[in-house]
């Protein structure tokens, strides 16, 4: 059997958590390989709204196994606060998910070290959303984090070992904290994540894969938010892309099957950055408002503007996307013309290749399309779609050479319209 992935293609936001939620049935196992808890997956159905930081989204699906991957880094504090919250809702989900020991842990230490170095930054910050996940992914890089399976071994003496490097590093950089409450919180979080399996994923994701078992992969972030890849220096600390569910996970890569590429019909950014298509006048604000383009775990207004076709023909390139899922379509409903950039204007030159670094002298161009002036959020088949916005999704499968297999028309799983049915 293969692992199929599923991933953003933009810089995050683009609604993995309910697509995930709607693959799902059809999967045995649903496993998150990145991210930290700032990652927030948005799912709605039968009228309530769940907001997931840590856990996989398809923890709804009726006693399907869940794994948080080593790829992951996890906050205790915050993981509790998240699970304590699903069995409040009825969602008691201790025995469908497992940890994989070979996670790292945020301590709470890692978010004044967030704070701090950001502070140090000044107008320079990036915009990091201060949970500690950077400097957490910074100790694993540099071979001094402590890890999930740390928790069963001696782990007083691991921890104080880790806190004191914190602490000498934040007297230097004069930052003033007090870390009394969280740290008391923090260690009885740690208790609490030992009611849940700890395991060595690696090991029984491979198992369940010869056993014949389906295996999906959910990212967090996007793929412009990639360290590697991403727009750089203002991009998340882990490998977003198709590549980091082998090491995020422990499969090889030629048990990769289908890539997903989420994208929205427009794009959004958080935080600080560069962003090509992005729209300051009555246009960008409608899309904010329609969309409700807050973080669903910040509450950051995101920044909105123009599909960027340059920077998705690259995030599908990377990831070898087999299939394109489009978010949000009902939010452009209302608009008499939509664009979407098909180059970049960079000091005079036209390129419709993704650059080294994109800034403030790029100049995106555009090609225009008639608006459908529809409200497709009752549509549930691609039959109904009118034929501008097919011209649309016919234009976007073109620049890509991927089918744009799932159409989204709302927030709800219902409002999910699979195209070319068997």
């Amino acid at each position: 059997m293969k692992v199929d992935v599923l991933l953003g293609l933009q810089w995050g936001d683009e609604g993995k958590g309910k697509v995930v939620d709607v693959l799902t049935p059809k999967y045995d196992l649903v496993t998150r390989f990145q991210g930290g808890p700032n990652a927030g997956h948005t799912l709605e159905f039968a009228g309530e709204k769940y907001i997931l930081r840590s856990i996989p989204s398809g923890i709804f699906q009726g006693g399907k196994m869940n794994i948080i991957g080593n790829g992951v880094v996890l906050d205790p504090l915050l993981f509790k606060q998240e699970a304590e919250g699903l069995a409040a809702s009825g969602h008691d989900i201790r025995k469908q998910l497992c940890i994989s020991k070979k996670a790292h842990l945020i301590l709470p230490t890692h978010r004044m070290l967030d704070a701090a170095y950001e502070a140090a930054k000044g107008d320079a910050k990036i915009g990091t959303t201060g949970k500690g996940i950077g400097p957490a992914y910074t100790d694993k890089v540099s071979r001094n984090g402590v890890r999930v399976g740390d928790i069963l071994n001696n782990f007083p003496e691991k921890y104080a070992k880790a806190k004191a490097k914190h602490e000498t590093i934040l007297r230097a950089l004069n930052y003033q904290y007090d870390i009394t409450k969280l740290e008391k919180e923090w260690f009885e979080a740690v208790d609490y994540l030992k009611q849940f399996a700890l395991i060595d994923s690696e090991h029984v994701i491979n198992n369940l894969l010869k056993e014949g078992k389906t295996v999906l992969a959910e990212g967090a972030q996007g793929t412009m938010l990639d360290i590697d890849f991403g727009s750089y220096p203002f991009v998340t600390s882990s490998n977003t892309i198709c590549a980091g569910a082998c090491t995020g996970l422990g499969v090889a890569p030629r048990r990769i099957g289908e890539v997903y590429g989420i994208f929205k019909a427009y794009c959004t950014r958080v935080g600080s950055g560069p962003f090509p298509t992005e729209l300051f006048d009555e246009v960008g604000k409608a899309m904010s408002t329609l969309g409700h383009e807050f973080g669903s775990v910040t509450g950051r207004a995101r920044r909105c503007g123009w599909l960027d076709l340059v920077a998705l023909k690259y995030a599908v390139m990377i990831n070898g996307v087999t299939q394109l899922i489009m978010m949000k379509s009902d939010v452009l409903d209302s608009f008499d013309t939509i664009k979407a950039c098909v180059a970049y204007k960079v000091n005079g030159e036209i390129t419709t290749e993704f650059p080294y670094e994109i800034n403030e002298g790029i100049e995106p161009v555009y090609e225009e399309f008639a608006g459908w002036k529809t409200d497709m959020t009752q549509m549930t088949s691609e039959d109904e779609f009118p034929e501008e916005f097919n011209a649309y999704i016919s234009f976007i499968e073109e620049q890509t050479g991927v089918p744009v297999k799932i159409v989204s028309v709302g927030a709800d799983r219902e409002q999910t319209i699979i195209r070319y049915e068997e």
